[in-house]
């Protein structure tokens, strides 16, 4: 059985390696799906997503430099869609950061008129007049 690039083939997987896994056609050919082809997501062990003896449907990229055949799970499975990201928050209206600002001026907050700044007379302590000796 010849295999083409752009074929969709079924084939044993035979040996997993860390760089990959090796899958065997029903003619005893057989080729390396690598690491990068066998999902769309990162994949940090290939055990996750492969067993040995296992099934698979692969698409054949091509051959190699030395003929050997170069395939994919990824190109067979749709990419996932992406979440959208969240829209940025508007800034707040003008009328409420003057209103914030007129109330923390009112109340004394930030040491402006009405706070304990000590601006006003002391209060006196007796009778008032003069001092005594």
């Amino acid at each position: 059985m010849e295999l083409e690039a752009g074929a969709i083939v079924e084939g044993r997987v035979t040996r997993i390696m860390d760089f990959g896994a090796f899958v065997e056609f029903p003619g005893g050919e057989s080729g390396l799906v690598h690491i990068s082809q066998i999902a769309h997501e990162f994949v940090k062990n290939i055990r996750d997503h492969l067993t040995e003896g296992e099934t698979v449907q692969v698409l054949v990229l091509g051959r190699d430099e030395k003929g050997r055949l170069d395939l994919s799970i990824k190109e067979l499975t749709a990419a996932p869609v992406e979440p959208p990201r969240p829209k940025r928050l508007p800034r707040q209206a003008p009328e409420f950061e003057n209103k914030l600002k007129s109330f923390l001026r009112g109340s004394g907050g930030f040491g402006g008129p009405g706070g304990s700044s000590g601006g006003g007379k002391k209060p006196s302590g007796g009778k008032g007049g003069r001092k005594r000796r």
